[in-house]
């Protein structure tokens, strides 16, 4: 198994897309994990990701927190579900405790969405915590419901913009960590897991489309740098051929340095528009997400073709 994952979703039209530029779409889907890409000037593209399926922030929460709807479920609330039903029928003798955090990174700054008042979180490293946020609100939490109600909290404190391609455009990277601990009741000894999820800013290139100019500028460029210094990470650990790993480029990095390296696991939802209109944007995530693909199909070793 792949040590990183990568998929894509693209979005229903939004209304200003097809106000502006009709039901042109830039995407025909060819199988379950293959599609071409209309692109203007370079013609067709082919990708060929783990599975392509946009809106990043949807595809976490779905319509609501609380939306109990199985086909409308997000990323969320899947895995609260997921992880308190792995407990609940545990057959293990042991004892559960389950903590949440939830920050933001804003203009590379790290804030705690469930304090306000600790905007400038910094962080740290440990022989035992690894990686982690000194001072950052840890809630223990009981079940899935008491979670998604906290989660709910966060989300309501998130740093949110409008721009010309999206009227709630994330202007920051938000970070759930639930920390879960498990000790043996025979024994006592102690195992420590952690999950991190990322909702990540969106990337709008910057220039006369976006409108973006004064904070909106100054928000899509530090974004965009932090996005380019993930790609850089991920790419180093799946190519196998760089000793330096640049987790310390940028705060989001460095945060999700114990979620990347070592024995875990990484997901990639890569999330585009259909819209002609943002073909440009759309290619971008596309090869975001295409240079961390690696499948043994020769076809597809490329990844873009022609």
């Amino acid at each position: 198994m792949a040590s990183v994952t990568v998929c894509a979703r693209f979005r229903p039209f939004s209304s200003k897309e097809k106000k502006d530029h009709g039901d042109s779409v830039c995407i025909r889907s060819l199988d379950t994990d293959s599609f071409v890409f209309k692109d203007v000037k370079q013609g067709d593209l082919t990708f060929c990701f783990d599975r392509p399926g946009a809106g990043k922030t949807y595809s976490m929460e779905g319509p609501s927190m609380s939306e109990c709807d199985g086909q409308k479920k997000g990323i969320l609330l899947r895995v609260v579900n997921g992880l308190f039903n792995c407990i609940t029928f545990a057959n293990d003798r042991s004892k559960y405790i389950v903590k949440l955090s939830m920050v933001e990174i804003y203009m590379e700054k790290v804030r705690d969405l469930f304090d306000l008042s600790k905007d400038n979180l910094q962080i740290r490293e440990g022989k035992t915590q690894g990686i982690f946020l000194s001072g950052a609100t840890e809630i223990c939490i009981m079940d899935a419901a008491e979670a998604l109600q906290k989660l709910s909290v966060g989300v309501a404190n998130r740093a949110v913009g409008e721009t010309q391609m999206n009227m709630a455009s994330s202007r920051s990277h938000c970070v759930y960590i639930f920390s879960v601990l498990q000790e043996s009741t025979n024994d006592g000894r102690v195992k420590t897991g952690k999950l991190v999820l990322v909702d990540l800013a969106g990337s709008e290139k910057v220039k006369e489309k976006t409108c973006a100019e004064g904070r909106v500028l100054e928000e899509a460029k530090t974004i965009n740098k932090s996005l380019f210094a993930l790609s850089n990470v991920i790419n180093a650990l799946t190519n196998g051929k760089m000793n330096h790993i640049p987790y310390r480029d940028s705060k989001l990095t460095r945060i999700l340095q114990d979620a990347l390296g070592g024995n875990s696991r990484t997901a990639v939802l890569c999330c585009c528009s259909p819209s002609s209109l943002n073909a440009s944007e759309s290619l971008s995530t596309l090869r975001f997400g295409a240079r961390h693909v690696y499948r043994p199909v020769k076809s597809c070793n490329s990844i873009i073709q022609k």
